[in-house]
C-alpha cells in the first residue's frame, strides 16, 4: 500500500460519525408533474407544507420537460401514467440532460412499472396514495444519489472506470455506515471530502476503506 493509502487508511480507521449542527439551505426547488389536478394540488400542498419549494405544475410529460428545462427544479415528481408524451419518456430525457433527479409516482397496479422507471433514470418512486412520511424520504434518497451520480461522473469520464467507481464506493459505503455508524450521505461526503484533502480519486479513497474494514 503507497503511503497515501496508509493515511487514507488511518484516517478511514479513526473516523468517527459526530453529529453536525445541521447547515442552513435554501429549500430544495421541486417542480410538480401529474396530469389529475386534485392529486397535484394535494402534492403540492403536502411539499409545501414540509419546507420545499414548487417553482413549477405540469399536467403532461412534454410540459414537465419544458418546464424542467427552463427552470432547472432540483427535483422533479413526476407521475408514471400521463397523456401524450408520459412520465417514463419525460423522465428518460430529464436523466439523460442530467437536469435533476426525478422521483415517479404510480398506482398501486403500476408495481410492475418501477424497473421501467428506474431503467427511465428515476431515483426513487412512490407508490399511490402515500403520505408525508414517504415523501420526504423518497425526494432525499433520490437528490442524495443523484448528487453522488454527478460527482462521480464529474471525477470520470469513461463509462467502465465510471462503474468500477461507484461499486468501489458503495462498498466502502456500506463499511462506513456499519462500522463508523455514519449515514449514506455523510458516508459519501467523507469520502468525497477526503480524496479533495488528499488530492486523490474517490476510488483511492473507497478501496483504502474497503482494505481498512473489509
Amino acid at each position: 500500500m503507497s503511503q497515501q493509502a496508509e493515511e487514507i487508511a488511518l484516517a478511514a480507521d479513526q473516523a468517527v460519525a459526530v453529529p453536525e449542527e445541521p447547515a442552513p439551505r435554501e429549500p430544495l426547488r421541486v417542480l410538480v408533474a401529474e396530469d389529475e389536478a386534485l392529486i397535484r394540488m394535494d402534492l403540492v400542498e403536502m411539499l409545501r407544507e414540509e419546507g420545499y419549494e414548487v417553482v413549477g405544475e405540469a399536467g403532461d410529460g412534454a410540459q414537465a420537460v419544458e418546464l424542467a428545462r427552463e427552470l432547472k427544479p432540483g427535483l422533479v415528481m413526476m407521475d408514471i401514467k400521463m397523456p401524450g408524451t408520459d412520465g417514463l419518456e419525460a423522465a428518460t430525457t430529464i436523466a439523460r440532460e442530467r437536469i435533476a433527479p426525478v422521483v415517479m409516482l404510480t398506482a398501486f397496479s403500476q408495481r410492475e412499472l418501477v424497473d421501467s422507471a428506474r431503467d427511465a433514470g428515476a431515483m426513487a418512486y412512490l407508490v399511490k396514495p402515500f403520505s408525508k412520511t414517504d415523501v420526504v424520504p423518497a425526494i432525499e434518497v433520490a437528490a442524495s444519489r443523484f448528487s453522488e451520480i454527478t460527482a462521480l461522473e464529474d471525477e470520470v469520464a469513461g463509462l467502465t472506470e465510471r462503474l468500477e467507481t461507484r461499486k468501489a464506493v458503495e462498498r466502502a459505503k456500506g463499511l462506513l455506515m456499519s462500522k463508523k455508524k455514519m449515514t449514506e450521505p455523510d458516508a459519501f461526503r467523507w469520502i468525497q471530502r477526503t480524496a479533495m484533502d488528499r488530492r486523490t480519486t474517490m476510488k483511492v479513497v473507497a478501496d483504502a476503506v474497503v482494505e481498512t474494514f473489509g
